[in-house]
């Protein structure tokens, strides 16, 4: 799940760590509340921040929503100063309107949050992001002096400009590597000790949440020497929901893809891709075979789609109307080893959602495993108009022509 960069802001600054003050705003009407608020801290400089799941909202240009070719302003983040009445026009703009940057697409995604922050006066900017590498099966700390600058931008152009420290999660982050860090960035005195600090907390933040991914970009030190986040993007580990109940009412569906929230509804695992071949498959790694495959006969998976082990009649049926909800897919490839999951279970739950579902795209079947042959009858049996394979790889090219 990923988090607003005010919610994310909020759980660091429970947790020690220094964060740009702020208040989340979801209607205008409460605009003076919030600064009088933020007055109240002794905040006298502000900056107006949307509130979206994506980055390269400073460079981000906002349409109106019910005009989306009309700019209504260039950029989703400003620097007000103490220009309140400015400041008060330009959240209103963003309110509401769909914010376009690199990361969003052509369609863009609405602001329905803007965040009312603490302007700093700001003397050096940095990079800090927190991950697993699972290639070593530790947690990597990303630093670099380029703050402020997609990261993926910095590897390409200046890769030696970033530090690298992985860190045993059974150990934690221990004293030297955070001094490795600190000398990196070529911090000294006061600013070094602080970072020592901050680090150290944040790396904890970052266990202590279960995140996969806590990224401060940038950390800056402000002109008093202070070190202070930014901003914050975290993506929270779905696997420990259970131990985080009270995150569940930080998760904001209107940024979710719709299916995918449909799907969870339905315990399917469900992402949505760009291709015009859905996929209905039966465990992870098969399913990103299956995609592979598709990709190499010349076909594009429209999405991935692991309906599990166990799947039932309701659960086939579930994962067809998913698929054919995307307008993209034009056919459909159901791949299924039956181990745990009986086959011709999976067959009954293709000829139920053949009746329940006015299915207008070829359906290209392969079912190995657990009664493949009971399977083979029920379908063969069910007067349906499907395309049976054995391969996988025949099963791949069958699809593809069938988009022709």
């Amino acid at each position: 799940m990923n988090l607003h960069e005010y919610q994310a802001k909020s759980i660091l600054k429970k947790l020690g760590i220094n964060v740009q003050e702020g208040v989340a705003l979801m209607d205008m009407q409460y605009f003076d509340e919030a600064i009088e608020y933020l007055k109240s801290k002794d905040i006298k400089k502000y900056v107006v921040k949307s509130q979206i799941h994506a980055g390269g909202r400073g460079k981000g240009v906002v349409y109106r929503k019910d005009k989306p070719d009309e700019i209504v302003v260039e950029g989703g983040v400003k620097y007000m100063g103490n220009d309140l009445q400015k400041a008060k026009e330009y959240a209103g703009k963003l309110l509401g309107n769909v914010l376009v940057t690199h990361q969003t697409g052509k369609e863009g995604k609405q602001i329905n949050t803007i965040f009312i922050a603490e302007g700093l006066d700001i003397k050096k900017e940095f990079y800090i992001g927190i991950l697993l590498d699972r290639s070593v099966s530790r947690n990597v700390i990303m630093a670099s002096t380029e703050g402020g600058v997609e990261i993926e931008t910095v590897a390409e152009e200046t890769p030696e400009k970033i530090i690298k420290v992985w860190v045993d999660p059974s150990v934690g982050l221990l004293s030297y590597q955070a001094r490795e860090l600190a000398f990196g960035l070529g911090l000294e005195g006061n600013v070094y000790k602080d970072f020592i600090k901050f680090i150290t907390k944040l790396y904890n933040a970052y266990v202590t949440m279960d995140a996969s991914l806590l990224e401060v970009n940038p950390m800056v030190i402000t002109n008093d020497d202070k070190i202070v986040a930014l901003d914050a993007k975290v993506t929270l580990d779905g696997n420990a929901d259970f131990r985080h109940k009270d995150y569940k009412e930080l998760e904001d569906t209107n940024e979710e893809e719709p299916l995918e929230t449909e799907a969870k509804k339905h315990n399917l695992n469900y992402i949505k891709l760009d291709g015009n071949v859905g996929c209905m498959v039966n465990g992870a790694g098969l399913a990103m075979g299956t995609m592979d495959l598709i990709k190499l006969a010349g076909g594009s998976p429209a999405n991935f789609l692991d309906v599990g082990g166990t799947a039932t009649p309701d659960t086939v049926e579930n994962g067809f109307r998913i698929i054919l909800s995307d307008p993209n897919v034009k056919a459909i490839l159901i791949n299924i080893f039956g181990g745990i999951v009986r086959c011709d279970r999976v067959a009954n739950g293709v000829i139920q959602a053949a009746k329940n579902i006015d299915i207008t795209v070829p359906v290209v079947v392969r079912l190995q495993g657990t009664n493949a042959v009971e399977a083979k009858e029920i379908l063969d049996n069910s007067g349906l108009n499907l395309i049976s394979a054995t391969t996988l790889e025949e099963a791949a090219k069958k699809v593809t022509e069938a988009l022709n």
